[in-house]
Formats: C-alpha cells, sequence, structure tokens
C-alpha cells in the first residue's frame, strides 16, 4: 500500500500571484484530547502558522476552513441510539463511517486551536452545517452537490494554484485537494503539514493513490519558496 515515504516530493517552489493556501480544520476537537482527536495533530500548529506567515507575507490569500456541526448532526453515531463512533454506514451525503460528536458550532471544540494565528487568514468557510448532510471537503459538501462557497470565493480573488495543509489527511485534507482538482486548480498537498484519522483500514493509502491520479502534487512546507524581488 502507498505511504507517504513512496511520494515523489518536489524539491521547491516559488510562489506567484494566484496561489492561496488553504488551512483545514485546525479545530479544538480534532487536536490531542478532542473529540475527535487527531494522533499528535497538535504537532503540525508551528510549521502551518510559519507557512501561513510565508503566504501572507508574499500577498497570498489564507483561507481557513472550519467543520461547523449542528448538535443533531447524522454524522454523530449518537444520534443512531444503537450505534457507535466508527461503525460503518452508507446513508447518501453520511460516511464512510459514523463520528463522535464533535465540532458543534459554537462549542470550544468548534473553536480553532488557540495556537493558531488566525490573524493571517484572509476568509472563514464554514462547512457540515447540513444536519443531514456531512462535509469534509472544504469545496462541496457530502452530496457532492452543495458547493460551500470557497470555490467562488477564491475564483473572484484569481486563484489558480492551491496549497492544501490541515487535518486530517484522510479524510477533510485529501477531499479538499482531491475536489480542488476536480475543479481545476493545480494543487499541491504539503503532506508534512498534515496527520490521518487512519480509518478505517488502508484510508491514507487510498487517499494518496487518487490525489497521485488526479495530478495532485506532494511537497514539504520547507519547499515553499517567496518570489525573488
Amino acid at each position: 500500500m502507498l505511504d507517504l515515504d513512496d511520494l515523489s516530493w518536489e524539491k521547491s517552489v516559488v510562489l506567484s500571484r494566484g496561489d492561496a493556501l488553504l488551512v483545514v480544520d485546525m479545530q479544538n476537537d480534532f487536536m490531542p484530547k478532542g473529540a475527535l482527536a487527531v494522533d499528535h495533530g497538535d504537532m503540525i500548529l508551528p510549521g502551518v502558522n510559519a507557512l501561513m506567515s510565508v503566504f501572507s507575507v508574499s500577498g497570498n490569500p489564507v483561507i481557513l476552513t472550519q467543520d461547523w456541526h449542528p448538535a443533531n448532526h447524522r454524522s454523530f453515531a449518537s444520534v443512531h441510539g444503537d450505534r457507535n463512533p466508527f461503525d460503518p454506514v452508507d446513508t447518501p451525503g453520511i460516511g464512510p463511517v459514523l463520528w463522535p460528536d464533535h465540532c458543534v458550532q459554537g462549542t470550544h471544540g468548534a473553536d480553532f486551536h488557540q495556537d493558531l494565528d488566525t490573524s493571517l487568514a484572509r476568509a472563514v468557510i464554514r462547512k457540515g452545517t447540513n444536519p443531514l448532510v456531512d462535509s469534509y471537503s472544504g469545496f462541496l459538501e457530502n452530496d457532492r452537490d452543495t458547493p460551500t462557497g470557497l470555490h467562488g470565493y477564491l475564483k473572484n480573488i484569481g486563484v489558480t494554484r492551491i496549497f492544501v495543509c490541515g487535518l486530517a489527511l484522510d479524510y477533510c485534507v485529501f477531499f479538499t485537494a482531491a475536489d480542488g482538482a476536480d475543479l481545476g486548480y493545480e494543487v499541491w498537498f504539503l503532506a508534512d503539514l498534515t496527520k490521518p484519522v487512519a480509518s478505517p483500514e488502508g484510508s491514507v493509502s487510498r487517499a494518496l493513490e487518487t490525489l497521485r491520479g488526479k495530478g495532485v502534487r506532494f511537497l514539504r512546507a520547507e519547499a515553499v519558496k517567496q518570489e525573488s524581488g
């Protein structure tokens, strides 16, 4: 199965007009001790802040996405009575698994981590607000039809190339990058600034294979350079 060590990494990329950084779901509930904790999710915070600063100084927009669920969201196992978190489910717009209650609107868990420098962001896109439909991607809800508004925003400000990082690799970061490629953006996946849920088994490998098949490029944050002069 494909893993990060199998990827071909770009050695360098110079930022230019039309580039944007998408920082996906750096929220308390996805951090260690959160309701849907991603192992070591907090460890990427310094690198994410540093990269946001590079984009901001270069005059390139930084956009944050934020899971923002109502308390009765159908992706929560608690709503289904006899189901448990991570049980498989194939309800349209929900799945492939059920989740613990997380990122409920207005709660501490839904807030961005206090160490994330949100002052560097130009916009916040909230997703997953429909109680009947989940939204992994920053671009489209899981019905694969309802837009979040991110695509329209990026087009309005002239973005053609996106760099994607955040949480989690095999879900919201993956779907955001994949949808970005499908929508015609040139997509760069910052694989050192993301961590996976890794459930169900093989989710990371499938995500990486799919992205590679869509022409997404992989790089480390240190490879991103400001335009000289």
